[in-house]
């Protein structure tokens, strides 16, 4: 069999990186094997480690990504309000809907990624990829809140932001019962 080109090996492993980024969310971390990312990437599994060295390796990168996606849709709503309060919301009421909940694969990591953080040895590589990621999304998210003191709207931001993953964490929990509803309906009167 003919050796790939550099040009192809290379859209190979984005392949790879964007399939495991999506399963990665709608699965959890360690809820997928290396044959699902492939399959999932069109590829065989036998090519898996010519791109990476393991599945933690990748989990970090397909993580790491999710994260990138999610700040830069944080900051793309962000950027298209006028003032805080609506650019709070056009973050809070598009992560608190029946579509975030309901399509893992394109939504929050750190709600998709939370239970698995529980069982993580800390300072491990996924976990640090977690916190850099999280703590970008709170440093942006604390940009939003109200008032100038910088520790206040930290403080608001991580309230908020935990009562957030919380909702949306227990609303896929309790998919297909009303409760479901009632957790993201709560939390949006809460927060909006």
């Amino acid at each position: 069999m003919p050796r790939v080109s550099r040009k192809q090996a290379d859209l190979n492993r984005e392949i790879i990186v964007d399939a495991a980024t999506r399963l990665f969310r709608e699965r959890g971390l360690h809820g997928i094997s290396v044959v699902d990312v492939m399959g999932a990437a069109g590829l065989t599994h036998g090519g898996f480690y010519g791109h990476f060295e393991s599945k933690e390796a990748l989990a970090q990168e397909a993580g790491g990504r999710a994260f990138e996606q999610s700040s830069q849709r944080w900051v793309d709503k962000i950027a298209g309000e006028s003032d805080k309060n609506a650019a709070r919301r056009a973050v809070i009421a598009p992560y608190l809907s029946n579509l975030s909940r309901d399509n893992p694969g394109e939504s929050c990591p750190v709600a998709a990624f939370v239970g698995d953080m529980c069982h993580e040895a800390a300072g491990s590589g996924l976990q640090t990829t977690f916190l850099t990621g999280l703590k970008r999304l709170l440093e942006t998210f604390s940009g939003v809140m109200d008032g100038d003191d910088p520790a206040q709207q930290r403080q608001q931001a991580l309230a908020q932001y935990a009562m957030m993953v919380g909702a949306l964490t227990l609303a896929r929990a309790t998919h297909g019962d009303e409760l479901s509803d009632e957790f993201l309906e709560a939390a949006r009167r809460q927060l909006l």
